[in-house]
Parts: C-alpha cells; sequence; structure tokens
C-alpha cells in the first residue's frame, strides 16, 4: 500500500515559512538558514489537507506532494 509522499527541496526554498505556518504538525524551519525541515515524509491523516495546501501556496515551489491514486499507481 503506498501513501501519501512530500519531498522537500532545500536548495529551492527561500524561506518564506508559510509550509510551517499552514502545518508545523509537518513541517519546520532550520533555526539557522529559515529554510524548509520536513518533520513527516508520509504525513499522518489528520494533516494531509493541510500538507498538500502547504505544498500548494509554497513561493519557490520546493515542496511536492504526491498522493498515490485510487488504482495503487
Amino acid at each position: 500500500m503506498r501513501t501519501t509522499h512530500l519531498r522537500v527541496n532545500r536548495e529551492r526554498c527561500i524561506g518564506a515559512g508559510m509550509c510551517a505556518l499552514t502545518t508545523p504538525e509537518v513541517f519546520d524551519q532550520d533555526p539557522d538558514d529559515g529554510r524548509v525541515l520536513l518533520l513527516h515524509a508520509e504525513p499522518p491523516t489528520a494533516h494531509r489537507a493541510a500538507a498538500q495546501m502547504a505544498a500548494g501556496v509554497c513561493p519557490s515551489g520546493a515542496i511536492t506532494f504526491h498522493e498515490p491514486e485510487a488504482d495503487g499507481a
């Protein structure tokens, strides 16, 4: 069974913090450089919608959200 999966590109991140503000249970910011820290690559069900929203509001597109299709793809 495949689950929702997140990836972050720290090199692309500009440190806007929208991800950590939107879903602090899944994302944080590095205290040294302000860039994204992924706390849960496979977010709990309760936080999936917010994690998807965080990926969508990321101004640099540094977050990739993948949710398997119903057929298991």
